[in-house]
């Protein structure tokens, strides 16, 4: 993780406004990761309008107390090519991602009857994408981090809880005992933020023997790359694909409640 705590990665944004950013950021996720395809892409739409009045207040150094929708999208996102004393990212592009967003939340059979597209797996993808590029234009736009940086920010922001994770105290337990330690450590890495160190995960998923935990786990994932086990700070992150891993493999089965 950067030296930048994520969460405070976007204080330059009232909270008004950051708050609910982040809580439509958050649902959008939710949603998309339990396959539903047309609340993904209403939070989608709702999210541009968040983004819209955080755009709006940056540029009139007056943010407004709370979102709202201007009466035309699209002009209205077109009028920021005219600030000129703004970066790019600003006038254009943060703009334009917004007017695709929108053009799906109207025109892809997302909360209107009758309309040409059903909402489906690759409409919710792409608003996915198109959302995810936006936090980390908004991050990077408030912090001045590098893309890479902002990425990881973003990613950290995700609410990543899920049923099968229940939180006791300062303890993490796994509610379904018959998954393999294998599978219960990349859950639990999963569902948290950041490297785990290796004394928690063990503690958390109720391992007997920490030693052949690491033989055993640890070094098995690490050298298929599903994490990265740091044996001298002794914490473990999980890769891309150890996170594919867990949306293919555990996500699915589980019941959201």
């Amino acid at each position: 993780m950067s030296g930048l705590d994520s969460s405070k990665a976007l204080t330059g944004i009232p909270a008004a406004l950051r708050t609910p950013l982040v809580d439509e950021f958050n649902k959008l996720v939710r949603h998309y990761r339990e396959g539903r395809w047309e609340p993904a892409e209403l939070n989608g739409g709702k999210l541009c309008e968040i983004v819209y009045s955080i755009l709006r207040g940056h540029v009139d150094n007056r943010f407004p107390s709370r979102p709202s929708k201007p009466r035309n999208m699209v002009d209205a996102c077109r009028a920021f090519e005219n600030e000129t004393a703004f970066p790019r990212s600003v006038r254009f592009q943060i703009p334009k991602m917004l007017i695709s967003l929108y053009e799906v939340r109207n025109n892809r059979n997302v909360g209107h009857v009758g309309a040409d597209v059903d909402p489906n797996h690759m409409d919710a993808t792409v608003v996915l994408s198109i959302t995810q590029w936006i936090m980390a234009e908004l991050v990077r736009l408030f912090h001045t981090v590098s893309t890479e940086e902002a990425t990881e920010i973003v990613n950290s922001l995700v609410d990543r809880t899920f049923p099968l994770l229940w939180k006791v105290g300062d303890k993490v337990r796994i509610l379904d005992p018959n998954m393999s330690a294998k599978d219960k450590c990349l859950a639990l890495i999963y569902g948290s933020i950041g490297p785990q160190n290796v004394r928690f995960i063990v503690d958390s998923i109720e391992y007997s023997n920490i030693t052949q935990f690491k033989i055993k786990v640890l070094k098995p994932m690490h050298k298929s790359k599903l994490i990265e086990y740091d044996r001298k700070n002794e914490s473990v992150s999980i890769s891309p694909l150890g996170t594919a891993y867990v949306e293919k493999n555990i996500l699915p089965s589980c019941t959201i409640i």
